[in-house]
């Protein structure tokens, strides 16, 4: 195996255990960095092989996981007037732009802002180094935003999240402990 196809199986590897995508979606997700040097076959069958492996562990996850407490949390703020969105985009601009999409959908009038993690994120949660989470408000209002962030964090730690954050409304909340064990909803 070269490097470029280890890189390429730790992406595929990631996307898996990430819970966010099924065979069909990591199969075609695959075409977009297929490079010349790789050897496909090997690659494409390594697709089923892995969620193999995912669904053989995912037997002997607990019935509550971790990423079953987020998703409540999340809902929880959602119909609380703060968008949560998980896994939107690969960056914090993917993420804004995700929010702005939403609230093109539904409009500002019973949202206060926002909160989100990105691809870069999941990457660092399936490997263990915890899940950091942006947040915000609507405007350039920093009592405002620092607002948002103490709301999310209590609701992160109402659902048993260990949460770090200064109060900085610069610096992103994190939860360094949690064990990501996202099971794909079929």
């Amino acid at each position: 195996m070269n490097d470029t196809d280890k890189s390429i199986l730790d992406t595929i590897k990631m996307w898996i255990w990430s819970g966010f995508y099924d065979r069909d979606e990591v199969n075609e997700m695959i075409d977009d960095i297929l490079e010349d040097d790789c050897d496909e076959a090997f690659l494409r069958s390594a697709i089923g092989l892995e969620f193999d492996k995912k669904s053989l562990a995912e037997a002997s996850w607990p019935e509550e996981t971790d990423c079953d407490r987020l998703d409540r949390a999340f809902e929880s703020l959602n119909s609380n007037g703060i968008i949560a969105l998980h896994n939107a985009g690969y960056t914090l601009s993917d993420g804004i732009t995700g929010v702005s999409e939403v609230l093109d959908k539904i409009g500002s009038d019973c949202i206060s802002g926002y909160c989100f993690y990105h691809g870069q994120d999941v990457k660092s949660a399936v490997a263990g180094g915890g899940l950091m989470i942006a947040f915000g408000d609507l405007g350039d209002d920093k009592p405002k935003k620092a607002e948002i962030g103490a709301t999310v964090r209590k609701m992160l730690e109402k659902h048993g999240f260990n949460v770090e954050w200064n109060g900085d409304t610069e610096t992103r909340l994190n939860i360094p402990e949690l064990d990501w064990k996202r099971k794909l909803s079929v």
